[in-house]
């Protein structure tokens, strides 16, 4: 890894009026250019971090570093980090121009200097001609682009985003997303974007830390955090998740259902109880004889790209399926998934476990594969022979 750009160690956060702790033991490093998200529902903690960053709050222990230098005790206005809220905190009597260039008045720079990088800036979002426009008149799309226009005007090391698309609607929400993502790219400036939205996490961050009750229980790229969820919570809260009680007979074998399935997953021990994950994406659906489960159809709605299918198997079990083709209400069908489409989840394992566990089996899997290699060019210089 860089050297950090912000670092968090040990983190805690108490509101004294409530003896409410929002934060606990918070650790994490943020590397310079990337995008990262924090992500979770409301009372989780998320804002609460971006805030101390920011110096609106004052941690109750542990250390904040930006640029390994202790910040806790320096004022918000001395931190080389910038915020956009929510509601983007615009000054309604100045028009577009004054409200990018606030900061640079502040810091009485030079008015040919201010007009040029407000110019460059205005350009950057997309707001060329519309340096004397109201601020009332704007669009919300509009308003958001003048908020990160003034937020990257002196050139931060970070800027901080406070659920800064909540406001829009669906369409503008994601052309945002597209521009958010590729202004951070261009600029090449640490973004810490705070969501509970798990869409926009995932199609937006080059890290991803999910947060529940006050702490950080699982990080990672998108992809780690879609595919490998480290327990129950995360499974459920990113994306659709289809669950159930298993058995991790032994590496590659689990059992669920009644029933014995290849899998990917290993390093745990024998008959180890476990939940089983299975992506409603990852299920296709087959004739009754042709499938892995069996399952009744029990409801289906059209969401546009696929169809939403809800089933029982004889158990009781629920089923979502998310198929491009339709089915039948009441009618019996066939499920079949490959073993790389079920995940294993401990039960109770913590993020530190999940790490260690994957890194001494990948270990093995890697000896093993070793010792095969060996054995076989020694069969073939044998053969040579």
């Amino acid at each position: 890894m860089k050297k950090p750009i912000i670092e968090f160690k040990n983190v805690s956060k108490v509101f004294e009026d409530s003896n409410t702790k929002v934060l606990k033991d918070i650790n994490f490093e943020l590397e310079e250019g990337k995008f990262y998200t924090l992500l979770g529902a409301s009372g989780s903690g998320k804002s609460t971090i971006l805030n101390i960053i920011a110096g609106l709050l004052d941690a109750t222990t542990g250390d904040i570093l930006l640029d390994g230098v202790r910040i806790n005790d320096i004022p918000t206005n001395k931190r080389d980090v910038h915020t956009v809220f929510q509601s983007y905190a615009l000054f309604p009597h100045m028009n577009v121009f004054e409200n990018v260039a606030f900061p640079l008045r502040l810091r009485k720079i030079d008015k040919k200097e201010i007009e040029q990088r407000v110019a460059e800036v205005l350009k950057m979002v997309q707001l060329e001609g519309y340096e004397k426009r109201s601020i009332r008149k704007l669009s919300g799309g509009q308003r958001q682009r003048v908020a990160i226009a003034r937020a990257i005007i002196n050139q931060p090391r970070v800027v901080l985003l406070d659920e800064p698309l909540s406001a829009l609607d669906l369409k503008l929400r994601t052309d945002m997303q597209y521009e958010l993502r590729e202004l951070q790219q261009r600029l090449g400036i640490t973004f810490v974007f705070v969501t509970h939205d798990q869409e926009e996490a995932l199609a937006m961050s080059d890290w991803i830390f999910v947060m529940n009750d006050g702490e950080i229980v699982q990080s990672g790229t998108p992809v780690d955090i879609y595919d490998e969820p480290i327990n129950h919570f995360v499974a459920t809260f990113i994306g659709e998740s289809n669950i159930l009680p298993g058995t991790m007979i032994e590496d590659y074998l689990v059992e669920f259902n009644g029933k014995r399935f290849e899998a990917v997953d290993g390093g745990m021990k024998p008959n180890e109880p476990v939940e089983v994950v299975i992506r409603p994406e990852d299920l296709r659906i087959t004739l009754p004889e042709e499938g892995k489960l069996q399952v009744k159809v029990d409801t289906q709605l059209f969401r546009g790209v696929h169809y939403e299918i809800i089933a029982y198997d004889e158990l009781g079990n629920e089923w979502m399926i998310h198929s491009t083709r339709k089915a039948i209400v009441g009618e019996e069908i066939g499920l079949d998934f490959e073993p790389e489409d079920i995940h294993i989840m401990r039960l109770n394992e913590t993020e530190e476990e999940f790490d260690a566990r994957i890194e001494e089996y990948v270990e093995i899997e890697e000896q093993e594969a070793g010792l095969i290699n060996a054995i076989e060019e020694e069969r073939d210089e044998e053969n040579n022979l």
